[in-house]
């Protein structure tokens, strides 16, 4: 099954008793958390169970292709239904997940955490067209559900943001879901136990000063620290963001992927500056918008890479990608591997 984006939200609360596994993929990461940890909780009280919750990994798998349909077929110790969680899934566990979902065992709920996958994965494909499994795309937030998510854990709080202070999030917040929740937990410790009431009573206000004071500017930051490193030829700034990135939990190919449409972007600019655009002109044809805080920094980076360059590192940052999803390799040293080789080809452009 396909379920539609429309949709995700209402079947991670209650997920479709003939689904057996749920395919959960895409760039936002945190996204993808929320939602296999809400799917988990339907299933299992306590996530901290070590008797109803097996924790797999896509390395797992291929070492041993029969430990899925053994751990789905397992009896908890203290009885319940188990749940069964894959992290890092990609194109090269197709067969194995096939091989289940033709004659599932047990009744696990089988929860797979991958990637970006495009049309054509063989993962993807399998999912959304098997009667008893389903897959659910995570992408960042548009404005209409960032706005929503930002009221709703407010109003959880008895807050409500004033419109200059909302205006400030929705510029500040939404590539990634997990990084927009610690955020306003921030805003919450900071702003909550002084917020007074507005106007009209009931609930109290966040201010812009709270805002800013608590809530950095987060659209993507961390991937953007990462690329914008690694763009630059910056290596002490690079292991610093790549480490920051790894102990947020970020993914592999959630980077690489964001790497990748960088690269494109830029690209698309260095033409339109060949076809006689202004460095400024040509980066207000980025889409989404660069938001004001990197505008020096992908300025700096027009000035250094052209078309040829751009190409070698597109066909760097794709490579590793693919070698992510089909080779087993462990996938934050392929990327760390392609991020610092990139870094290099900067420092050599400088020069």
């Amino acid at each position: 099954m396909k379920i539609a984006p429309r949709e995700a939200d209402r079947f991670v609360q209650k997920p479709d008793p003939k689904a057996r596994a749920v395919l959960v993929y895409g760039p936002d990461a945190g996204l993808a958390r929320e939602r296999i940890a809400t799917m988990m909780k339907t299933v299992v009280d306590d996530l901290s169970d070590p008797f109803r919750i097996a924790e797999l990994s896509d390395g797992d798998l291929k070492s041993d292709p029969a430990r899925l349909a053994d751990e789905a077929a397992a009896i908890s110790m203290l009885g319940g239904r188990r749940v069964v969680r894959v992290r890092g899934a990609a194109d090269g566990t197709s067969k194995i997940f096939k091989s289940f979902l033709d004659d599932p065992a047990g009744d696990a709920l089988v929860l797979v955490e991958a990637g970006e996958l495009g049309p054509r994965s063989s993962l993807r494909t399998l999912f959304e067209g098997a009667a008893n499994a389903a897959a659910i795309a995570c992408y960042a937030d548009d404005q209409g559900q960032l706005e929503n998510v930002i009221r709703t854990r407010l109003a959880s709080e008895g807050l409500a943001a004033e419109p200059a202070a909302l205006a400030y999030l929705l510029a500040s917040l939404g590539s990634d879901r997990g990084v927009t929740q610690n955020e306003l937990e921030k805003l919450i410790l900071y702003a909550g136990p002084k917020a007074i009431a507005g106007e009209s009573g009931g609930q109290r206000m966040v201010t812009l000063e709270d805002a800013r004071a608590s809530v950095g500017d987060n659209a993507g930051s961390s991937l953007d620290e990462v690329i914008d490193a690694a763009m630059a030829g910056d290596l002490d700034a690079l292991d610093t963001a790549f480490a920051r990135a790894k102990a947020a939990d970020t993914n592999a190919i959630a980077i690489l992927n964001a790497l990748s449409r960088h690269l494109m972007q830029m690209h698309l600019a260095a033409a339109r500056v060949e076809s006689g655009s202004d460095v400024e002109g040509a980066l207000r044809g980025f889409r989404p918008p660069l938001h004001f805080s990197r505008k020096p920094s992908v300025q700096r980076q027009m000035r250094m890479w052209n078309r040829r360059r751009l190409d070698r590192a597109l066909a760097l940052a794709l490579e590793a990608e693919g070698q992510c999803k089909s080779t087993g390799q462990p996938d934050v040293s392929i990327c760390g591997q392609t991020l610092f080789r990139i870094a290099q080809g900067a420092r050599s452009a400088r020069r």
